[in-house]
């Protein structure tokens, strides 16, 4: 049975979700702040952690930065705050996906679903690593090495880069990978998640000395893949 956290001070928030993950067969373990969940994370191992931005001692942009540095694990923001701000600064500290409050309860749930199910996607035996000039991405160990050093992305930036590394060259529209990673389709304004995304991955690799190949913004249509040698 997966395990869910919830990080969230407002006790009719948490006795909402926590509801509705228990139906959907979710072990749930509450936090009213950052601290205990951070202490909690050393002895246990939950699937995924819903996290509020808004927290007393350490805000959740704090929590989530400290939880990437340790952990691997999918996390979603659940936030208030309704400005296009704070989900982007979320998604460039880790984040896999943000919800507004307030929100549908159901439309969280399939959010996790669609999050576990990428994080955790079984690799099919035939899912070879990819080697193109100075990059490097296997599927099976879900490592990037860019001139043979470790690359430490998300889970959804591995994804993003598996996807369009399988097939340079080719355009993959924000739909497209929005619908391919995140499992669900979104109104336009949500594709900013996939730029997002994009952008930091782009980073990381640029800032690990991958230059000759490159994450390619074709304007007004998406992302591509592209190497010298190709």
């Amino acid at each position: 049975m997966p395990e869910a956290f919830i990080v969230d001070d407002d006790a009719s928030i948490v006795e909402l979700l926590r509801m509705y993950l228990e139906k959907a067969e979710f072990t749930v373990r509450a936090f009213d702040n950052g601290k205990d969940c951070l202490e909690a994370l050393a002895n246990h191992h939950p699937d995924i952690v819903l996290l509020d931005i808004m927290l007393p001692g350490i805000d959740g942009y704090d929590v989530c930065q400290a939880i990437r540095q340790r952990h691997g694990l999918p996390i979603i923001f659940v936030s208030a705050r309704d400005d296009e701000v704070d989900p982007i600064i979320g998604l460039q500290m880790g984040a896999d996906d943000y919800i507004t409050k307030p929100f549908n309860p159901r439309e969280v749930v399939a959010r996790v679903e669609a999050v576990l199910r990428r994080s955790q996607r079984p690799q099919e035996p035939e899912d070879e690593a990819i080697q193109r000039a100075d990059f490097e991405i296997d599927p099976a160990t879900r490592e990037v090495r860019v001139n043979g050093e470790l690359v430490a992305l998300t889970p959804h930036e591995f994804d993003i880069v598996l996807l369009i590394a399988r097939r340079p060259r080719i355009v993959f529209s924000r739909q497209q990978i929005m619908q391919q990673i995140w499992g669900y389709d979104a109104d336009y304004g949500d594709y900013r998640t996939v730029d997002t995304h994009v952008k930091r991955a782009r980073q990381k690799l640029r800032e690990a000395g991958m230059v000759r190949c490159v994450i390619e913004t074709v304007w007004g249509t998406g992302y591509r893949f592209v190497c010298e040698t190709e």
